[in-house]
């Protein structure tokens, strides 16, 4: 297999991006920036403007307002729009949409500028490239499972050896198993490769294992970018905690960094001035102990078992009701007496409680 041409692969910058459909406004002024060769994620529910963002990029739709800049270039603005066939973009849906009647020798070279096409040693480099061998170059499509139509896929998006990859949903049509596998193995050859990567999806445990930075999009405004990590520890308000994982919110007290609630008191993450605010944590770091422990008394209420975890539902005094989450082979019992330990730094919103 030859080398790559060294090339540096392109960055993305979105500026100021505004779209609507008639009367019906899409995108509000959407920021985003994609470091050269990372990848980043899009991450939304349906309907908040992903796929739109992916089109303005891509050179499907030009925007309203705003720019886009590929490797320092304007490619989107005022005055300009560079089509897509000149912005060195590859573009890979959730159905691959490679063509029928085409094998897959012919589905890869398709890709490929003419004078390129009658060279079968670059369909086979590309076969390898997404951990196929060259037997699968005579199949068709219809010949191929699920991963395999999406491998082939992404083998025809690199094959002009794009600058960006745009990834719309592409695993969503696939089985649990067989999308976990995939979409891995996509990743690792499109790092490979070093190609800048956009991947649009609504998984969250999609977004936050395989980008480098996720940008969170809601009612068409990006509201959030930042390292997976970073996104789940310290979201900017209760919306975005509760849709990357499950969260629990208290009222509370804020004074010198510390928020005082039900839970005790509980170190705040990051700055926040003093006054009232809504404490947000993760299931998991509600440590359950036993009685005789420190912490704060709660009953167990019900239990969600899962097998290599469960959730864990408590009621403290008051009446207040609390969610922990805990392996499934330390196990209270429903009715119990327990202490509860808040671990690790907390979050806010701050917005009244």
């Amino acid at each position: 297999m030859e080398d790559a041409p060294d090339r540096e692969p392109p960055g993305l910058s979105v500026l100021g991006v505004r779209k609507s459909y008639g009367d019906v406004p899409v995108l509000h002024g959407v920021d985003l920036d994609v470091q050269a060769g990372s990848l980043t994620a899009v991450l939304g529910r349906s309907g908040c403007g992903k796929t739109t963002l992916l089109r303005l990029i891509a050179g499907f739709d030009r925007p309203d307002a705003g720019t886009i800049d590929i490797a320092g270039q304007p490619v989107a603005g005022p005055g300009l729009a560079l089509p897509p066939e000149e912005r060195r973009i590859g573009y890979v849906t959730q159905e691959g949409n490679l063509f029928p009647h085409l094998t897959v020798a012919a589905n890869i070279a398709f890709g490929l500028p003419r004078r390129a096409r009658r060279a079968p040693h670059r369909v086979v480099e590309l076969l390898e490239m997404v951990g196929l061998d060259a037997g699968y170059a005579r199949r068709h499509p219809h010949e191929l499972s699920g991963g395999q139509q999406q491998r082939i896929a992404l083998a025809r998006a690199l094959a002009p050896e794009p600058g960006i990859v745009l990834l719309d949903e592409p695993f969503s049509s696939l089985d649990v198993e067989l999308r976990e596998s995939t979409r891995r193995a996509v990743v690792d050859v499109l790092a490979a490769a070093g190609t800048t990567t956009v991947l649009v999806t609504h998984d969250q445990a999609e977004a936050l294992s395989l980008a480098s930075r996720v940008a969170v999009m809601r009612d068409g405004a990006i509201v959030q970018v930042a390292s997976p990590a970073e996104l789940y520890r310290h979201p900017v308000d209760r919306g975005v905690a509760g849709f990357v994982g499950d969260v629990v919110g208290l009222p509370a007290t804020v004074h010198g960094g510390v928020a005082e609630c039900v839970l005790g008191r509980l170190p705040v993450g990051g700055g926040h001035p003093d006054g009232p605010a809504t404490v947000l944590l993760r299931p998991e770091q509600i440590g359950i102990h036993g009685i005789d422990a420190g912490g704060v008394t709660a009953q167990v209420l019900e239990i969600e078992y899962y097998g290599h975890d469960a959730v864990v539902r408590l009621e403290l005094g008051g009446g207040t009701a609390v969610a922990a989450r805990c392996p499934g082979y330390a196990l209270p019992v429903v009715g119990q007496q327990v202490r509860l330990v808040v671990r690790g730094e907390v979050g806010l919103d701050r917005a009244p409680a």
